[in-house]
């Protein structure tokens, strides 16, 4: 997918001119591009995650199904770069924001610039501590995906011996180490040995999961919190030629994580649907555009992903 890239300078170069546009008001103030077409912005804290390529995509749906268009940016897991993105879409004049944001509670300047200038902010796939300051927030059942993992785990290994790779300025993935923790609790037999930050990438995961398999030798499990983190313990796993005595679940669903499943890498991961969050995303900012306040809070689904049904999430080609 290519992604729409502009520069700063081109961003301030073209900076619209008067008020913007506000929640369900006159969006005039904000239109670029084609005569009656409007502008919106997302800012997500990587792309390098076929995760938010897919949610990209879902918002993208709606809002040219509209006859507007979507500028996205990647913020580089940066939360420095990503208030500077949004100052810059703001500037540009959007009618309304996405957010995903790099630090659930570093982003509140940004979420009071917008509310101040009137722009209508959704929060996409992690939530954000100042909820009162954005339309809504859609993401997964964090909390679920975690007990789904975790639920998984138990059933094949009773007194597994668990290390956990966290992202702890992530909402969403405090969330899902949440549910797996709650679900553990029902298991006396199995128990946490260490939570260290994998910092959500598999370059980042790869070294915390090594350094964890030297200093706990009786670990017999992992919990990454997402799928490229993950893929990033089994690289860990299988260079230390531990693979086939330490279980992997996690979060996702995606391509390269089911793909894994089949190969008998993870044992499961609790899927997503990036697509949905996109879609269901959207059509809350036009529902306030339109006059229909969304809902605050909008989950979406996400299910258990294992060998026994893993080839149903491959993606069709």
């Amino acid at each position: 997918m290519k992604l729409q890239r502009i520069s700063r300078r081109e961003w301030l170069g073209g900076a619209a001119a008067g008020l913007i546009a506000g929640c369900g008001g006159d969006t005039s103030a904000s239109k670029t591009g084609k005569a009656g077409s409007r502008a919106f912005g997302v800012v997500f804290q990587t792309m390098n995650n076929p995760f938010f390529v897919e949610l990209n995509e879902g918002l993208k749906s709606v809002i040219e199904q509209h006859g507007d268009s979507l500028i996205t940016l990647d913020s580089q897991f940066d939360a420095v770069k990503q208030r500077n993105d949004l100052s810059d879409l703001m500037l540009r004049g959007v009618a309304g924001l996405f957010v995903n944001p790099v630090d659930w509670e570093g982003v509140r300047s940004s979420l009071q610039q917008a509310k101040q200038k009137n722009v209508p902010v959704v929060i996409v796939d992690a939530p954000v501590r100042d909820a009162d300051l954005v339309l809504c927030q859609v993401a997964s059942d964090n909390v679920e995906a975690g007990r789904l993992a975790c639920r998984r785990l138990a059933a094949k290994q009773p007194n597994a011996q668990v290390v956990i790779l966290d992202l702890p300025a992530n909402k969403a993935c405090l969330d899902r180490v949440a549910g797996f923790n709650e679900e553990l609790a029902k298991h006396p037999g199995m128990k946490v040995l260490a939570t260290q930050v994998g910092k959500g990438t598999t370059e980042g995961a790869l070294p915390v999961m090594r350094d964890m398999l030297g200093r706990y030798p009786s670990l017999t499990a992992a919990f990454p919190i997402n799928d490229p983190s993950a893929l990033g313990c089994v690289a860990a796993i299988e260079a230390a030629g531990k693979q086939g005595t330490i279980d992997v679940v996690t979060v996702d669903g995606s391509a390269e994580g089911v793909k894994a499943i089949l190969a008998g890498k993870i044992l499961s991961s609790s899927a997503q649907f990036p697509r949905e969050i996109g879609k269901q995303a959207a059509e809350a900012i036009y529902g306030q555009l339109n006059g229909k306040p969304p809902a605050k809070e909008i989950q979406v689904r996400v299910e258990l992903v294992d060998a026994d049904n893993a080839a149903k999430f491959l993606p069709k080609s």
